[in-house]
């Protein structure tokens, strides 16, 4: 038995560019959690690191660095004794807040193990901008 199949014309299918973008810099280990903890307002290099808990100091650096770069965090030196380093989010950085906000919602309902973050010590680790 003989059966003719006719060609299909379509596009390929495509991922849209500006998602591709968004996700290569936000899918980025850390990046995502850092603008996370950086969303209730200005914060220390030690108090991100505490939050965020597993990140090591270098990656720490260097993630806050690329954030600085594409515009999404500041980068303040205080003025006191010792100088400190604050880190806070632009309007940019801000406008992602309510999007990670959404993700973590949808985590939560529909992920299988949506439980709360543990640090190194095996801690629950609180989320930024929610109260206990």
């Amino acid at each position: 038995m003989l059966v003719m199949t006719e060609a299909v014309d379509h596009d390929a299918r495509q991922c849209d560019s500006a998602l591709v973008q968004a996700f290569g810099f936000l899918g980025k280990r850390w990046n995502a959690l850092i603008l996370s903890v950086l969303s209730p307002g200005p914060a220390g290099f030690a108090e991100i690191r505490r939050a965020i808990g597993a990140i090591t100091d270098s990656v720490l650096a260097d993630r806050l660095t690329e954030l600085v770069e594409v515009g999404l965090v500041t980068r303040e030196i205080t003025d006191t004794r010792p100088p400190g380093v604050v880190y806070d989010l632009t309007t940019a950085g801000r406008s992602l807040v309510p999007v990670l906000d959404n993700i973590a919602q949808w985590a939560r309902t529909n992920m299988r193990d949506a439980s709360p973050a543990r640090d190194g010590a095996g801690e629950a680790r609180r989320e930024p901008g929610r109260s206990e």
